[in-house]
């Protein structure tokens, strides 16, 4: 490691990869959308031994994709508003 004022980001970046690569494995998608997931987090994996600023950047857009593409699951087992 470059420095040791780099290390509580090498640890945050490593603790939410963690989280990333258990929230992917467990999301409901067809194998070849996992698999790109997959290969997204590996890239930024392999991005955070190099650069930990840009690597959790990287991987915050990410897990804002993966939020994004299950808001629409979230909402349809919610029932609408005004109506129960």
């Amino acid at each position: 490691m470059e420095s040791d004022g780099q290390l509580p980001l090498y640890d945050l970046v490593a603790a939410r990869l963690k989280e990333a690569h258990t929230t992917v494995r467990r999301l409901q998608v067809p194998q070849d959308v996992r698999a790109a997931l997959v290969r997204r987090l590996l890239v930024v994996t392999a991005a955070s031994k190099h650069d930990p600023a840009r690597a959790a950047r990287r991987l915050e857009r990410l897990m804002e994709d993966i939020r994004g593409s299950e808001a629409p699951a979230e909402q349809e087992d919610r029932p609408a508003e005004g109506s129960a």
